[in-house]
């Protein structure tokens, strides 16, 4: 049954309610009743959809009648929005990338690694607002995965084993290998890799969270005394571990998929999630634009 949340008509713009249809048992809702528009310009009606977020750390909407100008909006409400070293911005609403697959995009280029936004900063990306512009008929889709769900149930002396661990994420390792040597240096030079712990807590909701993904290459502190009692331990011990961790996110248990159609919208909390958009569809056509909001340092 959806969830409904009440709300009497504010600022002028008329709204009855929102219905939360939650789409898995642990993560994502579909909303019904609402428009990010008017979300965008009033600020209980944000406060509202804000707290769903927090519950259900990804939310979908169709039917979005939302233009540039109202995504850059309701996306800034959450904060200041981030540009991308590598894809850009859109001209005219800084902030909005471009995520544009079309013929020209071969189908050797990949996108479809599960992954948190910007782990490579210091300060990852609080969240991301993605609107679909243009879908293909079939395939397209997007996936997102509870990486609290993942801590959750880990074993628990995996769980004490990784208490404390730290981790390198890397852009020149990512965005960076594609580019000759010296753009990547100069990548890294403007982005140095990012260290954050291997299990990070929600500054909000005050889950645990397993936080290595796509971007992370190594530990940092794994080459202890009681980690290691011969090099075999740490290489590959310590990959192994890592390679363990990441894969986690993979588990269909932990994840909602959502069809895109023109027009909806997913909104995602950046700090609790992975994602992985699903390469299935060339030499269909598929458009998206995303605002990503800036974040916070992992503790």
């Amino acid at each position: 049954m959806p969830d409904t949340l009440s709300s009497a008509p504010r600022s002028g713009l008329r709204h009855t309610s929102i219905e939360a249809e939650p789409l898995t048992c642990t993560i994502g809702a579909e909303l019904h009743g609402v428009n990010l528009a008017d979300a965008a310009r009033d600020e209980d009606l944000f406060a509202e959809i804000r707290n769903l977020l927090l519950r259900y750390k990804v939310l979908f909407l169709r039917e979005q009648d939302l233009s540039r100008a109202d995504h850059v909006a309701f996306a800034s409400r959450f904060g200041p929005l981030e540009d991308h070293p590598v894809a850009g911005s859109d001209p005219d609403h800084p902030g909005l990338v471009r995520i544009y697959k079309d013929l020209d995009s071969p189908p050797e280029h990949y996108e479809n690694a599960l992954h948190t936004d910007g782990t490579w900063r210091e300060n990852p990306s609080m969240g991301a607002v993605l609107r679909c512009v243009a879908s293909p008929p079939v395939g397209g889709d997007t996936i997102w995965v509870d990486m609290a769900e993942a801590y959750r149930r880990l074993p628990d002396h995996v769980k004490a084993q990784i208490d404390g661990l730290r981790a390198r994420h890397s852009i020149e390792a990512t965005f960076g290998a594609v580019m000759s040597e010296e753009e990547r240096h100069a990548l890294k030079a403007r982005f140095p890799d990012a260290e954050h712990p291997v299990v990070r807590t929600h500054p909000e909701t005050g889950e645990k969270i397993l936080f290595v993904n796509a971007f992370a290459t190594h530990f940092v502190n794994f080459h202890t005394p009681g980690n290691v009692r011969f090099g075999q331990d740490y290489a590959p011990g310590a990959s192994h571990l890592l390679t363990y961790l990441i894969s986690q996110a993979a588990i269909p248990e932990y994840q909602v998929r959502w069809r895109w159609s023109p027009d909806s919208v997913a909104v995602w909390d950046n700090r609790s999630t992975q994602h992985y958009a699903v390469q299935d569809y060339w030499p269909a056509v598929r458009k998206m634009e995303r605002a990503g909001i800036v974040g916070d340092k992992p503790f």
